[in-house]
């Protein structure tokens, strides 16, 4: 096994990623008038569309390589719950709640018993979102696909006036942190890489976890979504996050020129301990891959923390303040990061 597993060894490399993504953007410069035209939002987790006194929001994502810890197990009733969460917890960045779902599944051949489980857990994740799936698509494509893949598109919708944008936060707010259930839905192939480097198989016991290593890893996303809508009703949100692909870099889409001081990591859970001391992980390596137990955050103005903390309930806690200049730091582990 190389020591000093990474990402990129794993076959993802974030930037080349990033660079991929501006190659494909450069190209998409037509922008439709009137109603239904895009409000720039540059960089952010959900696109906006302007529908009069409201806009839509619209954003898509899958469940990536967790299905293949799924499929290893033989376990797929709870990655439909992944599929939503990634997608809602996106929507709810901007202030909107989602209202519509449809997901999309490529297979290489028919099979109803793991198209009934993923229905399971898309039911689920549709009612813990209040959102309705209206439909998707079965696509068999045996000469493309091996195995399957799951992916979604969520719309919702949120009055102008509350669209929380970013561009308000100013040095000094406070950074609150909701805490993961673990994994979520990203750094599943530097996960599984690290296991099968180890001689393990996702049904191993490993010191330090009380299930499986494979169960650990499949357990799933955490929806924020009520929580997040119910905060707005009572303080001022700012800016709001989900810590997915590229950890804490992702607070540096918020706002440029902003950077953030995470003074207080909320503590990771069990699962990641266990990955970086078998991968012999960088701390730098897996707070840009893994979420590190930090599955969403926002940003308040310092006087209104403590509230918002108390009102967001279990697993809520103040990590740190937005600073001058555009980087994410965790001075406690001595990270830096200046780019998303």
């Amino acid at each position: 096994m190389p020591k000093s597993m990474t990402y990129a060894r794993a076959g993802v490399d974030i930037d080349r990623k990033a660079d991929s993504i501006a190659a494909l953007v450069k190209n998409l410069s037509f922008r439709r008038k009137g109603l239904g035209k895009p409000m720039d939002l540059e960089g952010h987790f959900t696109g906006l569309i302007d529908f009069g006194d409201v806009a839509l929001t619209l954003c898509t994502d899958g469940v990536g390589t967790k299905l293949m810890v799924a499929d290893e197990l033989q376990k797929w009733d709870t990655i439909g719950i992944d599929c939503v969460a990634m997608n809602v917890n996106d929507t709810a960045c901007v202030g909107a709640e989602p209202i519509a779902f449809v997901d999309y599944i490529a297979i290489d051949r028919p099979d109803s018993r793991i198209t009934s489980q993923v229905g399971k857990g898309l039911e689920a994740g549709a009612k813990m979102s209040n959102m309705t799936i209206i439909g998707g698509e079965v696509a068999v494509l045996p000469e493309i696909v091996k195995g399957f893949d799951l992916a979604g598109t969520c719309l919702g919708m949120v009055e102008k006036k509350r669209i929380v944008t970013g561009r308000n936060i100013r040095p000094g707010d406070a950074v609150i942190a909701l805490g993961a259930t673990g994994v979520h839905s990203n750094g599943l192939t530097l996960a599984r890489r690290i296991v099968e480097a180890n001689g393990l198989e996702m049904k191993s016991r490993v010191k330090g976890l009380r299930r499986s290593i494979g169960m650990e890893l499949l357990e799933p996303t955490a929806i924020y979504v009520k929580r997040v809508l119910a905060l707005m009703e009572e303080c001022e949100v700012k800016g709001m996050a989900n810590i997915t692909g590229g950890g804490l870099r992702n607070l540096l889409r918020l706002k440029k020129g902003v950077g953030f001081e995470v003074s207080e990591p909320i503590g990771p859970n069990p699962v990641f301990g266990v990955l970086q001391e078998l991968g012999d992980v960088t701390d730098r390596e897996m707070y840009q891959t893994f979420n590190m137990g930090m599955g969403f955050a926002l940003v308040v103005p310092d006087h209104q923390a403590s509230d918002a903390v108390e009102n967001l309930g279990k697993g809520a806690k103040i990590v740190g303040s937005a600073v001058k200049g555009g980087k994410v730091t965790v001075p406690s582990l001595s990270i830096e990061y200046v780019k998303y």
